[in-house]
């Protein structure tokens, strides 16, 4: 039940969610030039930074279904506070350290409160009308966007103080987010949309989500694409620090800069360039175009003979992908009813975090043993794999 004065009426809250995913997304972004540097001392090879990765992963594949049927039950405001106290914790023991199995309890810590983001993009959903989801959803990924360009700035300043300091401030900002959302952020679901049942074990059963979200012909070349194209940007994000310190000997700083890039581009394409293309194009046209720049984007990181051309060729990247993530959530969110919606999203959460387990293993691994590029090459594949899935399935 949708009302045509619903995105007018809610755009506090949706500022609300904004801010809420922005400090969010800058904790993460705090650790990203850092996180080789800091576990090196313990493992040096790639791998063992693509395992850290899987192990928040698997966390949140078996954490992402439960999120989103407590958030359907209960109200998305109390998933969102209880993740981000559960970031704030992974983060502090990573800054503590010590050994190496403590920053996989850390990851695990993260991974099993790391549902925030399903509960925020049906947040989403229950604040927009059906012809501004697109739109909407582009706000949060300006967010993602904009955090990228803050969180890795300043991992790469406190990395010149201390390579623990970036994980004490990651820890700090996760903290005053789940703040903002206890004091200021107010309950989209409303006591009389929500899930009248009580949860099941069924409802916990990530495989049973997923054999939900593929039981139809729409959703299953919709999934097929999410699951193939990030797949092969999962391996990018976890690995990409390597790949610069291997190939071109980036420093901390120097990833910031590249990942400075990559935000501010992604702000600028779901923040404003999308807001005017949902109007024009039909969800589906934006997410083919956007998945085919993402092929010519991987193509040229693999490609690029000096490292300064990393920047423009992550901006092809971040230009594709900025089109392909708001017009995937609005596809997904159009797919069921009001008090499904964290159901939807937590099955879109649980192939994402399947990506993420198998991506960054698989990235790691194709790095030690084929070569510095294989990771990117093969994800350029991937993601025109994902390319066809979704154009067939529009011709048919």
């Amino acid at each position: 039940m949708e009302s045509r004065t619903a995105p007018k009426a809610n755009r506090r809250a949706l500022t609300f969610i904004f801010v809420t995913i922005l400090l969010d997304i800058m904790g993460a972004g705090i650790m990203m030039p850092v996180v080789p540097y800091i576990v090196r001392p313990y493992s040096a090879d790639a791998l063992t930074i693509g395992l850290l990765a899987v192990a928040y992963s698997v966390a949140q594949f078996f954490a992402s279904p439960l999120l989103g049927a407590v958030s359907d039950r209960h109200g998305r405001r109390p998933v969102l506070v209880i993740s981000m106290f559960g970031a704030a914790i992974g983060y502090a023991l990573f800054g503590v350290g010590g050994a190496l199995w403590i920053f996989f309890v850390s990851r695990v810590v993260a991974g099993f409160t790391g549902g925030n983001l399903t509960a925020a993009q049906a947040y989403i959903a229950d604040v927009s009308g059906s012809d501004d989801r697109a739109k909407n959803f582009g706000l949060v990924g300006a967010a993602f966007g904009l955090g990228f360009i803050l969180g890795p700035s300043i991992g790469g300043v406190l990395a010149k103080i201390s390579l623990t300091a970036p994980a004490w401030a990651a820890g700090t900002v996760a903290l005053a987010t789940a703040s903002f959302g206890w004091f200021v952020l107010p309950e989209s679901l409303a006591p009389a949309l929500r899930r009248p049942h009580p949860l099941h074990l069924g409802d916990f059963n990530p495989l049973r989500l997923l054999g939900k979200a593929f039981s139809t012909p729409q959703l299953r070349a919709l999934f097929s694409g999410i699951f193939l194209s990030r797949f092969a940007m999962m391996g990018l994000q976890t690995n990409f620090a390597v790949y610069t310190l291997n190939r071109f000997k980036f420093t901390p700083s120097q990833n910031a800069v590249v990942f400075t890039v990559l935000g501010a581009t992604a702000t600028v394409v779901q923040g404003f360039l999308i807001r005017r293309l949902a109007g024009r194009f039909s969800d589906s046209r934006l997410l083919i175009s956007g998945l085919a720049i993402m092929v010519v984007g991987m193509s040229a990181i693999a490609a690029v003979p000096a490292g300064w051309m990393l920047s423009p060729a992550m901006c092809v990247l971040a230009i594709g992908s900025g089109l392909v993530n708001p017009t995937v959530q609005s596809l997904v969110s159009k797919a069921g009813t009001p008090e499904e919606q964290g159901l939807l999203f937590g099955a879109n959460g649980a192939i994402t975090s399947l990506t993420a387990i198998l991506g960054p293993a698989y990235a790691g691994a194709v790095f030690d043993h084929v070569g510095y590029t294989a990771p990117y090459w093969s994800g350029a594949v991937l993601i025109a794999g994902a390319w066809f899935a979704v154009y067939r399935a529009v011709r048919e």
